[in-house]
């Protein structure tokens, strides 16, 4: 679904939805009391309906969760679209993933209606909303039965209303992380003062490397080589320029194709990656470029998990804040992510190979959860765009020749 419409229908219907349960929720506990808490929880679900390199940055939560409650039986309810990527995490076991689709109205509620009799059936006990401020996902926990809800709550702030009958708010600080945040949401489910989690910073480390079996590495590689010969011999610089359903996230096409050129002229082969819809851009790119050593790879990998073992074939990944930038922290691969409508201090993949690109603007971040990530930016994405092509050339020197670069 179109992302303004998934706005639409969150505000229009979520809100009165929300505001029922509330009503519903205070007269229950008026009548019966607050309910009985299992401690420690057997069965804990986790709502992470967004984009798929949440589900990176959610990996310090999941470990914490099983540190802390190692007999509880950990699920996760998610969008269908993100299911390989948690799936190649390996954080928990298939049979323990619930999905839902978006890919139309006439679906997710079908769907939903199948989740919620799922989710009652399990008779959760912990529930942790990870969305920031959509009531689709609190509407979830809320249904899920759960008696101890966790999710993040705006204090004060106006315009962002899902309900009161989240029973463990978080507080959500953009100030923090949102690995360290995601944190706080464990720290939250033992009854406390207030605000619910007063917790120390954890140490963050990067994820796990993704392992692949044995040969399928070289298998990769010898497919890529057969099919686009002439990457022989040259160190491979992937490029993702789509902006997916955040296009204000993207680098300007103009510079990309600078860019390219520029890599182009210095011997280095590039490809263009992303999903098929992704195409047309790519294709301007290798148009603009006219080069035989740039090729177009959108919509070449069949799953991510290939994607990744081509990550293990470069030398350097260029992209925009996405998925791509996420997935890469499970690899070595040096990489250069762009930021500006939103910031790395919350969003940054957390890996020692990943290099931020960001210019800190007075109005930037502009994407964040107290405007469900709708910014006001009129498409003249300065943030962006006073990131040079020289300036990501010479940082893409550096990487590219380490020794040199010292």
């Amino acid at each position: 679904m179109n992302i303004d419409f998934q706005r639409a229908v969150d505000r229009i219907a979520g809100v009165p939805i929300c505001a029922l349960f509330s009503g519903f929720e205070r007269c229950r506990n008026f009548l019966f009391g607050s309910p009985v808490y299992a401690t420690p929880p057997k069965r804990i679900l986790i709502i992470l309906l967004s984009e798929m390199g949440s589900l990176v940055l959610a990996q310090p939560m999941f470990a914490k969760l099983k540190q802390q409650y190692p007999d509880a039986s950990l699920h996760i309810l998610m969008f269908a679209k993100n299911r390989e990527v948690l799936d190649l995490l390996g954080v928990m076991p298939k049979e323990h993933v619930i999905t839902i689709s978006d890919k139309s109205l006439g679906a997710l509620l079908s769907d939903m209606k199948s989740a919620i009799s799922v989710m009652r059936a399990l008779k959760f006990d912990v529930v942790i909303d990870c969305e920031l401020f959509t009531r689709v996902s609190s509407i979830f926990a809320y249904l899920s039965g759960a008696p101890i809800r966790v999710g993040f709550y705006p204090h004060t702030q106006e315009g962002l209303y899902r309900g009161e009958f989240i029973n463990r708010p978080v507080m959500y600080n953009p100030y923090r992380h949102l690995s360290q945040q995601f944190l706080t949401m464990v720290a939250a489910i033992p009854p406390s003062g207030r605000p619910v989690a007063k917790a120390v910073a954890a140490e963050l480390s990067a994820p796990p490397l993704l392992e692949f079996a044995e040969g399928e590495l070289q298998q990769v590689g010898a497919k890529l080589h057969a099919d686009f010969p002439v990457l022989g011999g040259k160190k491979l610089v992937l490029v993702y320029p789509d902006g997916g359903i955040l296009p204000i996230r993207a680098w300007p096409p103009k510079c990309y194709k600078t860019l390219c050129a520029a890599l182009l002229q210095e011997g280095y082969a590039v490809a263009l990656i992303g999903l098929p819809d992704a195409k047309p851009l790519a294709q301007q790119i290798v148009d603009h470029c006219a080069h035989p050593h740039c090729i177009d790879l959108t919509g070449y990998t069949k799953s991510v998990r290939h994607l990744l073992a081509i990550f293990n074939h470069a030398s350097l990944l260029i992209t925009n804040d996405g998925g791509p930038g996420q997935f890469s922290a499970l690899t070595r691969l040096p990489t250069l992510v762009f930021f500006g409508p939103e910031t790395p201090a919350l969003y940054s993949p957390l890996a020692p190979n990943i290099h931020c690109l960001y210019t800190s603007l007075s109005c930037s971040p502009c994407l964040t959860a107290y405007n469900h990530r709708n910014s006001p930016c009129d498409g003249d994405n300065q943030c962006l765009k006073q990131i040079t092509p020289e300036l990501v050339l010479g940082k893409a020197r550096e990487l590219l020749n380490p020794v040199l670069g010292a």
